[in-house]
């Protein structure tokens, strides 16, 4: 378990479950950023997620033409749902990430989470680990990055 903050240090940002970790991040936080750290630092071989909170989130919709994102930033949003998982790929974290959040006046919107911080507020995230370590890996038929269950 991370050691309790003092006076002059940051808030603890996770702590130990059964299941793996429970995060609450707090304004000004980078989720994908601290999500890796996470994967990093305590060894997650493979994990799945749940979260909610607030945030400006860049949500990207897949073109499978180009290959690519097209991404769309929007602020102060309430996320209803974050789903994803964790895995690895080339060494590094690899994270697969999508929400869904309104606004003010309730409209919702949602997609695939390219960036995420978090707003007023915090988000918290149920982080379940699982043993087996998982990768991804290109997909040559439509370009995108999948995870592999083998």
């Amino acid at each position: 378990m991370p050691a309790q903050p003092t006076a002059q240090s940051a808030p603890t940002k996770y702590t130990r479950t059964p299941t793996g970790f429970l995060m609450v991040l707090r304004q000004g936080d980078n989720v994908l950023q601290e999500l890796e750290q996470l994967a990093v630092r305590e060894n997650i071989p493979s994990a799945s997620l749940t979260g909610l909170g607030f945030g400006h989130p860049t949500f990207g919709f897949w073109n499978a033409q180009t290959k690519t994102y097209a991404p769309k930033a929007f602020r102060d949003l309430e996320l209803a749902s974050l789903t994803g998982s964790i895995a690895w790929k080339d060494g590094k974290p690899a994270l697969h990430l999508h929400g869904v959040g309104a606004d003010k006046e309730f409209k919702p919107v949602g997609g695939h989470l390219l960036a995420l911080e978090v707003g007023t507020g915090s988000v918290e995230l149920t982080i379940v680990v699982h043993d087996q370590k998982l990768s991804r890996a290109e997909d040559p038929r439509n370009g995108a990055t999948v995870l592999g269950v083998e």
